[in-house]
């Protein structure tokens, strides 16, 4: 099938490629209901040399940069005590971490957290961290863009493919809160 967003001519279930997936986003799709858009989130494979946004727009086409978002893990401080958090913003962003992000988990300093303990924390690829499978104890914070695009290409786990479901999907998920303001859109 065709993906409803993008060049992508083969797009599949993702609920039928779990063997291409990290162990943590084939666990969480296994987990989903019919009614939680299951059999809305796609599959499509992709190279993964290219798996950065600004490598893959170049690739894939332009337009996918207003289509996509990126999942970013931050280590909020305060008090000794270290919070880890993931964020979903648009792809054609920035993420407010000094600002909203560190006022929203009340912290002291948020910075992006060290990409070994991303990889390590989530079971899943940098380059590739998606919203689908992260840690049950972490907030996922969502910029209410991401959740009003009718379709938006995420990471899936690992460099190689992406996940493709309704915005709203992604709102629905464990943990997750809309935060006004998280992402700021960078001029064009």
């Amino acid at each position: 099938m065709r993906a409803p967003i993008g060049p992508f001519e083969q797009a599949r279930p993702a609920a039928d490629c779990l063997a291409d997936l990290t162990r943590p986003v084939a666990e969480a799709l296994r987990g989903l209901h019919a009614d939680d858009a299951a059999g809305e989130i796609l599959y499509v494979d992709t190279d993964p040399a290219i798996a950065d946004t600004a490598a893959f727009v170049a690739h894939y086409g332009p337009e996918l940069l207003g289509q996509s978002a990126n999942c970013v893990v931050v280590a909020a401080k305060r008090g000794g005590e270290t919070t880890l958090a993931a964020c979903l913003v648009p792809s054609a962003g920035r993420i407010d971490v000094n600002g909203v992000v560190r006022r929203h988990l009340g912290a002291r300093k948020v910075s992006f957290a060290p990409m070994a303990t991303a990889v390590e924390l989530t079971g899943m690829e940098h380059g590739g961290i998606t919203p689908v499978g992260l840690p049950a104890e972490w907030p996922l914070l969502v910029d209410p863009a991401v959740a009003d695009m009718p379709y938006v290409l995420v990471g899936s786990g690992s460099r190689r493919g992406k996940l493709i479901a309704p915005g709203a999907f992604f709102a629905r998920l464990p943990r997750a809160e809309p935060v006004e303001g998280l992402c700021a859109q960078d001029p064009a």
